[in-house]
C-alpha cells in the first residue's frame, strides 16, 4: 500500500467519492481503496497509450476528455469514443493482462484517478474485500458498455 500524505489522501478518497463506479462504497471503503490509486495530470494532446502497447494501469476520468482510436481491417485508425467525466479506459488490459485493445490521446487536459495492475495486485492481497469489490464494481462498468455497444450493433444493422 502506498503511503500519501494527508491532504493528498483525502484528494483521493474525494475523488473517488465522486466517481459513479465507487457510488456504493462505504466511506470506510473509500479510505481503504484510497492508497492503490494516483493522481495524474493529463494535457490535451498526450498519448496515454496506444493500441498493442502493454496493459498496466487503468484510468478514471476526473476531468478531461479522452478520445478512443482503434484500428480497422485497413490499418485505419476510427474514433469509437469521446469520454468525459466519470468513464473508466484501458481496465481491460488491466485485468486481462492482454495488450491494450485501442489508442487514447487526451483531447482535453484535466486529472485522472489511476490504479496500475501492480496496485490492483497488492490490493487483492492486501484487502481482498476491497480488491474484489474494485473489481467487480470495473467488471459492472465493463458489462454495462458491452450491453451498450450490442444494443449500438443490433441498431445498426436492422
Amino acid at each position: 500500500m502506498t503511503d500519501h500524505a494527508p491532504s493528498y489522501r483525502e484528494e483521493l478518497i474525494n475523488m473517488l467519492a465522486e466517481c459513479s463506479l465507487f457510488g456504493h462504497f462505504s466511506p470506510n471503503e473509500l479510505s481503504a481503496t484510497a492508497p492503490y490509486f494516483r493522481i495524474e495530470e493529463i494535457k490535451a494532446g498526450d498519448t496515454l497509450f496506444r493500441e498493442g502497447d502493454a496493459g498496466t494501469y487503468m484510468g478514471i476520468i476526473h476531468s478531461g476528455k479522452i478520445l478512443v482510436k482503434k484500428s480497422d481491417a485497413n490499418n485505419l485508425n476510427i474514433d469509437i469514443a469521446l469520454l468525459g467525466q466519470n468513464k473508466t479506459f484501458g481496465e481491460m488490459a488491466v485485468l486481462d493482462g492482454e495488450r491494450r485493445s485501442a489508442t487514447c490521446i487526451a483531447r482535453a487536459s484535466g486529472r485522472l484517478l489511476v490504479l496500475s495492475q501492480d496496485a490492483l495486485e497488492r490490493m487483492t492481497e492486501e484487502s481482498p474485500k476491497i480488491g474484489s469489490r474494485v473489481i467487480r464494481a470495473v467488471a459492472i462498468s465493463l458489462s454495462r458498455r458491452l450491453r451498450y455497444m450490442d444494443y449500438r450493433l443490433a441498431n445498426s444493422l436492422g
